[in-house]
């Protein structure tokens, strides 16, 4: 039930991570074009790297020290973008979240 639990809150925060990133995109861009581009494209992005090294059915494998490497940088981004959109609180959630989800999937083995 634990693991099970874990990685819900896994499948969570990754959309957390993407919608971050779109609001992020939305907020920083100057004019419409720049914003629809950042604001789909950020995300996107993280949306192919994550399906490409990190998901479970990942295209490549690559091992797992440079999984979790792609992994935090994923969700270094994400909160990145939360602190810069001026969302401070919700970064502080997000990295505490994703570290004891981290943390949980070390323990579970999941």
């Amino acid at each position: 039930m634990i693991t099970f639990a874990n990685l819900a809150l896994r499948f969570l925060l990754e959309l957390c991570a993407l919608a971050s990133l779109g609001y992020w995109g939305f907020q920083t861009g100057s004019g419409w074009l720049v914003k629809w581009a950042l604001g789909i494209g950020a995300p996107l992005l993280a949306a192919i790297v994550w399906g490409l090294f990190v998901s479970p059915k990942a295209t490549y494998d690559i091992g797992d020290p440079a999984r979790l490497a792609v992994e935090i940088a994923v969700f270094g981004a994400a909160a990145v973008s939360l602190y810069a959109s001026g969302q401070t609180k919700l970064c502080i959630i997000f990295i505490a979240a994703a570290v004891i989800n981290r943390i949980g999937l070390f323990i579970f083995k999941s």
